[in-house]
């Protein structure tokens, strides 16, 4: 039996949704081990002066949790 966890994280970038998108992954990626898929929920700007200053996404992040695995051990980087 797999069991899949979901965590919400939330990513930026001063380029675009496409590279805020790719920061989460990799970001996440650096602690959280067996991730299987992203879900963006929800997309924001930052705008100052009259113009878009970053962009931002909402993200839920699915990873498998390994069999015998410990619950401190499914957060730790790999």
């Amino acid at each position: 039996m797999s069991i899949v966890k979901v965590i919400e994280v939330i990513s930026s970038s001063e380029t675009g949704f496409d590279d805020a998108i790719k920061n989460a992954v990799a970001e996440t990626s650096k602690t959280v081990r067996n991730i299987d898929s992203i879900y963006v929920k929800d997309f924001k700007v930052h705008v100052k002066d009259g113009s878009i200053s970053s962009y931002g996404v909402i993200c839920k992040v699915s990873f498998r949790v390994e069999p015998g695995q410990s619950k401190v051990e499914a957060s730790l980087p790999h």
